[in-house]
């Protein structure tokens, strides 16, 4: 097991240990924000023939080389309508976006360079070459051809692909089932009366959120006390789970049993302290069928530990390839004080002046200052070997806003 691991050698520790649970097929209506794990191919022809890109006139490109020129309107085609004549010298179409393109007509001409005549004729008034204004048969997708990779994430436009191609069920990547738990004796439940010498269990609300957040229901085990026996009990039932996050009792102290307990359960712990701030004790195991994460009890802490471990861990499992919270380079709005040794998490809010992006911390930073939290857009990231940056600088922030991820975590932190 490893002590104090730099914020990167830790991430690559997690995410090396990290595999894919299977597969299963899910409706299309809930497979937003999953994986796809087979290739998709095209079951037909997309457009099914040639289709006008525009509201016009189908016409014969050589009829308008000396535009302007006067046609004889013998069809009206509208999107869903087969044509039922073969366009001679001398004819067009009027023609709908999405219609089937008539026999013997090689360019559409959008309706606002044309003038209506009498007698079912029309004057087109410019020049255009064959094919002008026509989406050609197959253009989006031929049949057979693969129009989804394996390892694509289903987004709003994959949705609409998948649709295209009748998959009214998908073949993904499972999810991992996630279980979350916190320790101690000084945590008071939601449900519980208000005690004045108790604190509220935020810890496994907040992470609730920030595991929802990634797509995935989690169940909530309560509070362990600290008692051995009942946090063996509730251990075990976690054990049972994919993913099993544990919130406190990962410091040295006399009555911090969470590690002892795990190693007792045959939990291979892989390190046990991160050089970061907040979140030292940070703490990563492995166990037959579950991967442990040891968060620290401070609520900030223990956020802040997800988002650097936890999620990365959670979509490598998911089959994403971007792992990390997507990074920006800002300025700093005023001076931090930073002591060398740790790399510094700090909570900031982002804003725009004068066509510049500035960086402005929340306020106080400590561990259990969870507004400091619920206030951020981001965690700018302070290397551990800084002595402190300066109003002005440009940092790297991580933003919070729960949609942006990139393949690497944006320095060797």
């Amino acid at each position: 097991m490893m002590n104090g691991l730099t914020v990167a050698a830790a991430q690559r520790c997690v995410i090396e240990t990290m595999r894919r649970l299977g597969t299963e097929s899910v409706p299309l209506q809930q497979a937003l924000g999953r994986v796809l794990a087979d290739d998709v191919r095209a079951n037909r022809d997309q457009p099914p023939y040639d289709v006008s890109a525009m509201d016009g006139f189908a016409i014969r490109s050589a009829d308008v080389a000396n535009a302007p020129a006067v046609l004889e309107i013998i069809e009206d085609i509208k999107a869903g309508d087969m044509p039922q004549k073969v366009l001679a010298a001398g004819q067009c179409a009027r023609i709908m976006t999405g219609a089937p393109v008539p026999q013997g007509a090689d360019a559409v001409i959008r309706v606002e360079d044309t003038h209506a005549q009498v007698d079912d004729h029309v004057q087109i008034a410019v020049t255009v070459k064959s094919g002008n204004d026509i989406r050609e048969r197959g253009e989006s997708m031929r049949t057979g051809e693969v129009v989804l990779a394996a390892g694509t994430e289903i987004t709003p436009g994959v949705v609409g692909m998948l649709a295209m191609v009748k998959a009214s069920s998908v073949l993904v990547y499972r999810q991992p089932r996630v279980a979350i738990l916190s320790t101690g004796d000084e945590l008071e439940g939601l449900d519980e009366p208000i005690d004045a010498n108790k604190i509220p269990d935020a810890n496994s609300y907040a992470l609730m959120a920030q595991v929802q957040a990634l797509g995935i229901e989690p169940v909530l085990l309560g509070i362990a006390r600290d008692d051995p026996d009942h946090l063996r009990g509730l251990l075990q039932r976690g054990l049972q789970f994919d993913v099993l996050l544990v919130s406190g009792g990962t410091s040295v102290g006399v009555h911090d049993y969470v590690r002892p307990t795990l190693e007792a359960l045959g939990v291979q712990m892989k390190f046990w302290g991160v050089a970061m701030k907040p979140g030292h004790p940070m703490a990563f195991g492995v166990a037959p069928l579950t991967w442990i994460f040891g968060l620290p009890g401070n609520p900030v802490s223990s956020m802040v530990c997800f988002e650097q471990f936890v999620a990365p861990a959670l979509r490598s499992i998911m089959g994403l390839a971007k792992l990390h919270r997507a990074t920006v380079s800002v300025k700093l709005a005023r001076d931090v004080k930073h002591r060398p040794g740790r790399t510094d998490f700090v909570r900031v809010m982002l804003s725009k002046v004068a066509d510049e992006r500035l960086a402005t911390p929340t306020g106080n930073q400590g561990s259990g200052i969870l507004h400091s939290m619920a206030m951020a857009e981001g965690l700018m990231v302070i290397p551990a070997e800084s002595k402190g940056i300066a109003a002005g600088e440009m940092v790297t922030v991580q933003l919070l806003d729960g949609t942006g991820f990139q393949g690497e975590s944006g320095g060797e932190w």
